[in-house]
Parts: structure tokens; sequence; C-alpha cells
């Protein structure tokens, strides 16, 4: 039978994995350390969770405390506990994803020395496993893009098909084919409703414009495949 002394003290962190498109780019919310261990090393937003505190809640507050940013819709993504992840002790985090449009220039607080919007194709090397749970945290707001209606938060009131696709070549990080394209998003019944109106905006000809739809699950959802 095992005694509470056969295992070694550990504790429960938050880290957060905030994406949005700026300047036609995907970028990711970070942080720069501002103690040790990774002093001056950028990271994602995240800390300790209370004794008295809801893991929940934990991620809310750090996220507000370290960036200053707040009211976000934040979905659980994976939990990270392998052995030395974190050079104090054991550490267990909960990760957390969050993808939306129009999110504000951060700031920094708490033992966060500087934060930052910083394009994923420029993030080259992160405290901790922060890679890793960014990598997850990518591949996973991509796969939301698949089947759900989350890409029209990213476009106005009323946009053009070309306006969506560019939302999913950023995010996807592949070039798309208009055509096809055009012919898929338009085939999902209830995604895309016309407008009736049309813009040059795009540049040549006049394009139709849409609203979103009612629709919040894709079917049949959008491949994500080169080319396609």
């Amino acid at each position: 039978m095992y005694e509470p002394s056969d295992f070694p003290p550990f504790a429960v962190t938050v880290d957060l994995v905030v994406l949005t498109v700026r300047a036609d780019e995907l970028c990711v919310l970070l942080v720069r350390r501002g103690e040790e261990p990774f002093l001056g090393q950028w990271a994602l937003p995240g800390g300790f969770v209370r004794v008295s505190e809801a893991v929940d809640d934990a991620a809310v507050r750090e996220l507000g405390e370290e960036t200053g940013v707040s009211g976000l819709h934040l979905e659980q993504l994976s939990t990270y506990g392998e052995p030395g992840r974190d050079p104090r002790m054991r550490v267990v985090s909960v990760a957390y994803l969050a993808l939306a449009p129009d999110l504000p220039v951060p700031v920094a607080g708490s033992d966060a020395a500087a934060a930052s919007w910083v394009p994923i194709e420029e993030v080259t090397t992160l405290a901790f496993d922060h890679a890793r749970i960014l990598s997850d945290g990518v591949e996973r707001a991509r796969a939301k893009l698949e089947y759900t209606a989350l890409a029209t938060a990213f476009c106005g009131g009323e946009f053009t098909v070309a306006e969506l696709r560019r939302v999913y070549e950023i995010v996807w990080g592949v070039a798309l084919d208009p055509r096809n394209f055009h012919r898929k998003v338009t085939g999902v019944e209830g995604f895309l409703v016309p407008t009736g109106e049309s813009t040059a905006r795009d540049g040549g000809r006049p394009a139709a414009l849409f609203r979103r739809g009612e629709v919040g699950v894709l079917s049949p959802p959008l491949v994500r495949a080169p080319g396609s």
C-alpha cells in the first residue's frame, strides 16, 4: 500500500495558446519571462493554480494578469505532465486554446517582463515545453476551421469568398485554389448567405458579398489539403 510520503510534491499550472490573425499573419500571444527559470525567454502566458482555485478560473486570471487580455472563450486543449518539463519541481499543466479576431494589444503584468503578438512563423524557441503546446494548439485551431464556421468571425459582417479564403490560407498555412474553395464553401448548406450585393474591393470584377449563416458545424467539413 502506498503512503503519501511515497509521492514527491507537485504543482498544477495552466498555459494558454491564444491565437489571432493580425496583418495577414497567424499570431500567438507570448510573454517574456521576468524571472527564473528561463529568465528573458518567450513563453506562453500561464502560471500556477492556487490552492483554493478552479483550474478554469486560474486560466482566466493568469491571462488577465500577464497580458491584460480578457473576455475570451477558452477551451481545454490537453494536459502535459512529463517528468522534467519544469526544472523547479514536478508540474502538471492544463493547456487552453483561444482563437479570436480583433484582440487588443497586450499589456505585460504580473511576472511577465513583456507581452506581444508574435507571428507563428517567427517563433523559434520557447521556455519549458511550450513549443510542443503551441504546436498542438495551432493544429487544433486549424482543425476547427475544417468543421466549424469560426473563420467567418475574422471577416466583416459582409465579406467576399476571397476574403474568407484568405483567412483559411493564413490559419492553415497553405495556398488554396480559388475555384475549388468557392465551390466548397458555397456548397455547405447554411454556411454562407448571399446578401444580393457585390463589391470591387478585392480588385478586378465585382464579387458577391455574403454573410455568415446560422450553421455552426459544417457538413460536409472543409478538407484541409494543398490545392483544395
